[in-house]
């Protein structure tokens, strides 16, 4: 099946994996709708359909849905990070985190998936960090990846019926803007040199590297082709063998 023509809307499209993405599907064809609340940045990316909204609130959420229709594709890769000792987390941290990282993709797998075309897709971008905890600073942004995972789940079972896939896929340490604010804020609650966290954790990866954004996008690709259709509600791991099952 030829994706060409088909629609799809990329949420945190912006910037990182979600630009990656969306400069993906547009190569391949695709009608792209790219969703940010970055103008700015998300007006730089030529080919595409920018859509500036919050999806922090049921307002933006909305304009996604109405924008989407007929979609063949759904990525939800939209997300809000926030680093403190895993103590000083107030409740509107995790309100916050939460809004953005659980409560968007739920409302957009609940109320898109109604009008998306039969035979569609839904990728939700998930973390390495739903299955290795290791740095405590981000622990609330970690439980929402691992709620996506559950959502994804449950999402994949109910659209089944009409040939709808959801997958996850939870990437490890990917050569980001979003991964380069982590290190340089690490290093600060740590009070480590960055140079040392950033050799630390390409140390704990077997392939010794980081991902690229198009490595996360060409898998997008794959899961929402005809070839990738018989997959679904799988959390599928991309980290250079960080975690293996």
């Amino acid at each position: 099946m030829t994706l060409n023509g088909k629609l799809a809307v990329v949420t945190g499209a912006s910037s990182g994996i979600g630009k990656a993405i969306a400069e993906r599907l547009r190569d391949e064809g695709m009608r792209v709708i790219g969703v940010d609340i970055n103008a700015q940045q998300l007006s730089a990316i030529t080919g595409i359909e920018h859509l500036v909204v919050d999806l922090a609130h049921d307002e933006g959420r909305a304009e996604v849905v109405k924008a989407g229709r007929g979609a063949h594709a759904l990525i939800n890769g939209a997300a809000l990070i926030r680093l403190k000792k895993i103590r000083e987390f107030t409740t509107q941290d995790i309100r916050d985190i939460y809004a953005v990282n659980v409560e968007a993709p739920w409302y957009l797998m609940s109320h898109l998936s109604e009008v998306m075309s039969d035979g569609g897709s839904i990728v939700n971008l998930s973390s390495v960090s739903a299955r290795l905890t290791v740095t405590p600073e981000t622990a609330v942004y970690a439980s929402s990846k691992t709620a996506l995972l559950a959502m994804t789940r449950s999402w994949a079972h109910v659209l089944a019926p009409r040939d709808i896939n959801v997958n996850a896929i939870l990437p490890g340490i990917t050569d980001t803007p979003m991964q380069e604010l982590v290190l340089h804020r690490l290093s600060e609650l740590r009070e480590i040199p960055y140079s040392e966290l950033e050799s630390t954790r390409l140390d704990s990866i077997p392939m010794k590297r980081a991902a690229q954004p198009a490595e996360i996008a060409a898998l997008v690709r794959f899961l929402i082709t005809d070839e990738a259709k018989y997959i679904t509600g799988q959390a599928l791991s991309q980290d250079g063998g960080s975690v293996m099952f």
